[in-house]
C-alpha cells in the first residue's frame, strides 16, 4: 500500500507528487487552519498527515524527518486528549504566553537537542543505516516539531514561531531532497503560521484583560 502511494499520483511540471505526499502535505496544511480555529479537529487531521508523511520521508531518506511523524502522532494523540477533557471542546485549549522560563526552557531543547540527534543520526549513518543525508538540519526540524506540538498541546501561543523556526530550515531542506511540493507547501505555511501567531496572541491578550477586568 505504501509502495502505491508512493509511485502513482500527479506530475505537474514536470514533477512526480506521489499521492502519500499530496495528501499529507494538504493535510498539515488543514491543521494549521484547524489549529488557528482552535478545534479539535486539529488532531485526528494531523494523525491522517503524520501517516501519509512518514511514507514520504523514509523513502527520501530523511530519519529525522521520518522519525518526528511518529512523535507527531504519539503528541496528536495527547493533544486529542488534553483537549478533550474541556466543556467546550470546540473551542479547544485557552490559550496564554509562555513565560520567561518557559521560552528559555523550548530554546535549550532545541539547540541541545538538535546537536544530539543530529549527532545521532549522523553516528548511524556512519554504522551504514543511511540515516539521514543531511543530519542536522533534519535534526532541528525534528526537534522544533516535538517543542512545537508540546507547546501547542498546552495552549502556548509560541508554538507558532517555533514553527516558523522550523519552516525556515524545511524549505531548501525539502527543495534539495527533491520534494518540490512539499516547500511550496512550506512557504504557505510560513505565512498561515504569521496569520495563526497573531490570532493566537490577539486571543491570549483578551483573556488577560478579561481576567483582569474580572478580578477588580
Amino acid at each position: 500500500m505504501s509502495q502505491f502511494l508512493l509511485d502513482h499520483g500527479l506530475t505537474i511540471f514536470g514533477q512526480h507528487i506521489s499521492w502519500a505526499e499530496l495528501v499529507g502535505q494538504l493535510s498539515a496544511l488543514l491543521v494549521v487552519l484547524l489549529a488557528d480555529r482552535r478545534t479539535i479537529w486539529t488532531w485526528p487531521v494531523q494523525i491522517l498527515a503524520t501517516v501519509m508523511l512518514f511514507i514520504v520521508y523514509i523513502s527520501a531518506p530523511l530519519g529525522g524527518l521520518a522519525m518526528r511523524q511518529v512523535a507527531i502522532l504519539l503528541i496528536s494523540v495527547y493533544g486529542w486528549w488534553a483537549w478533550t477533557r474541556h466543556k467546550r471542546t470546540v473551542f479547544g485549549m485557552v490559550v496564554r504566553t509562555a513565560s520567561t522560563r518557559e521560552r528559555v526552557l523550548m530554546g535549550v531543547i532545541m539547540v541541545v537537542g538538535t546537536g544530539a540527534f543530529g549527532a545521532l543520526l549522523q553516528y548511524l549513518n556512519s554504522q551504514g543505516y543511511n540515516a539521514s543525508w543531511n543530519p542536522f538540519p533534519d535534526a532541528w526540524i525534528f526537534v522544533g516539531t516535538l517543542v512545537a506540538f508540546g507547546a501547542q498541546a498546552v495552549g502556548l501561543v509560541e508554538f507558532w514561531l517555533v514553527w516558523l523556526a522550523v519552516d525556515i530550515v524545511g524549505v531548501p531542506l525539502q527543495i534539495k531532497s527533491g520534494l518540490y511540493f512539499s516547500a511550496l507547501v512550506y512557504v504557505v505555511f510560513a505565512g498561515l503560521v504569521i496569520k495563526g501567531f497573531l490570532d493566537w496572541r490577539k486571543t491570549a491578550q483578551r483573556s488577560v484583560a478579561a481576567a483582569a477586568a474580572a478580578s477588580k
